[in-house]
C-alpha cells in the first residue's frame, strides 16, 4: 500500500508516513485513530535543524511510524529548557535522508519550546515517543541539566511523553559544530534498537527518560549498560587569571576524580568501560530519602536549641 499523504487541515504539516496506511481521522476537530495506526514520533535535537546528527535520528526511526520532524532554526546547545517569553516563527523545511526529502519544521525557540511548540501546534494527536538527538558530544555527569538536549528530553517527558535522547561522545572542537566528519552510524544504530525498544516496552513507572551516551568508538556490537548520573561535573569550566589578579572564564574541558568516581555512573561506562551508557531519568527531582532523616528541619527553632544545648 502506497503511504498515505495528510489532507485537510494536515496538508501543509511537516508529518510523513513510511509505509503505513493512513491511521488519521478527523471528528469534531479532534483527532482519532484508525485501529493498528502506528506510533507518532517526534524527532528534535538541541544542535539545529541543519545538524547531521539530526538526519541521523531521522534515518534511524524512519521504518518504526510517523514521523513529526521539528527542531531549533540555529544551534542552540547548553540551552537547557530555556523558555523565552516571545518565541520566534516556525518555517517549513526539507531534510535529505538517503534521497529522499523529508518535511520538517524549524523554530526559532530553544529545545524545549520547540518541542511544546510541535506538541500543541503541529502534531495531529500526541506523539508516543519523543527522539532527542543524536547529539554532537555526550551528555553525563552532574552537568546535563545544562543540555539542551535534557531540556528537550524533560519538556517532553512533562507532558506524559517516554523520550529517548542520544548523544554521541565527540571531540569537544566539535560540540557546538556541524561537522561532516563525524559518523553517527552506530550511534543511529542504537538510537533504533532503543527507540523500538520504547515503542513496545512501556518506560516502569518513576522513569521518564532513557539516557544513551555512545562512545565515538563504539560498534555495533559494544555492550550497554544501565547506569546513573555521576554526581561529577564532566564538563568544567577554565578560569584564566590575568596579571592584575582578574579571573575570566575561557572555555571548558573534561576534569574528572577518577579516585571518587562512580563504578556504577554514566561516566564511568563512557570514560573507563568504553560501553554504552544507558541512564534512567525522572523529571520528578524530589530527593528520595526517609522523612525521619529531615524530620529536625521542620521544628521549631526552641525545640532544636533545647536538644542541642542539653
Amino acid at each position: 500500500m502506497p503511504p498515505c499523504q495528510p489532507t485537510g487541515h494536515f496538508a501543509a504539516k511537516a508529518l510523513i508516513w513510511y509505509n503505513y496506511p493512513c491511521p488519521l481521522r478527523r471528528s469534531g476537530g479532534a483527532s482519532t485513530l484508525a485501529k493498528n495506526a502506528p506510533p507518532l514520533i517526534l524527532i528534535t535535537n538541541d544542535d539545529g535543524i541543519a545538524s547531521p546528527g539530526l538526519r541521523a535520528a531521522i534515518w534511524a526511526v524512519r521504518g518504526l511510524g510517523q514521523l513529526l520532524v521539528a527542531a531549533p532554526k540555529e544551534q542552540q546547545s547548553a540551552a537547557s529548557r530555556n523558555f523565552l517569553p516571545n518565541p520566534g516563527t516556525t518555517q517549513q523545511e526539507s531534510i535529505e535522508v538517503d534521497g529522499v526529502q523529508v518535511p520538517a519544521f524549524s523554530v526559532e525557540a530553544a529545545p524545549a519550546p520547540t518541542v511544546r511548540r510541535a506538541i500543541l501546534t503541529l502534531a495531529p494527536r500526541t506523539p508516543d515517543l519523543v527522539v532527542v538527538g543524536i547529539n554532537y558530544g555526550e551528555n553525563v555527569g552532574v552537568g546535563i541539566t545544562i543540555s539542551g538536549t535534557i531540556g528537550a528530553a524533560i519538556e517532553a517527558a512533562s507532558f506524559g511523553i517516554p523520550a529517548l535522547a542520544v548523544s554521541l561522545e565527540t571531540e569537544k572542537e566539535k560540540h557546538f559544530s556541524h561537522s561532516e566528519e563525524v559518523d553517527f552510524t552506530v550511534a543511529a544504530h542504537f538510537a533504533q534498537r532503543f527507540a523500538r525498544r520504547l515503542l513496545s516496552i512501556p518506560l516502569p513507572p518513576g522513569v521518564d527518560i532513557l539516557k544513551v551516551d555512545v562512545p565515538r568508538d563504539a560498534t555495533p556490537q559494544t555492550p550497554c549498560r544501565l547506569t546513573r548520573v555521576s554526581r561529577q561535573r564532566y564538563f568544567q569550566s577554565i578560569v584564566e587569571v590575568d596579571e592584575r589578579g582578574n579571573r575570566r572564564l575561557v572555555g571548558y574541558d573534561i576534569q574528572i576524580d577518577d579516585d571518587a568516581l562512580e563504578p556504577d555512573s554514566d561516566v564511568h561506562a563512557l570514560r573507563v568501560d568504553r560501553v554504552v551508557s544507558v541512564s534512567p531519568l525522572t523529571i520528578d527531582l524530589s530527593a528520595r530519602v526517609e522523612p525521619d532523616r529531615l524530620a529536625a528541619l521542620l521544628e521549631p527553632e526552641e525545640e532544636i536549641h533545647e536538644t542541642h544545648t542539653r
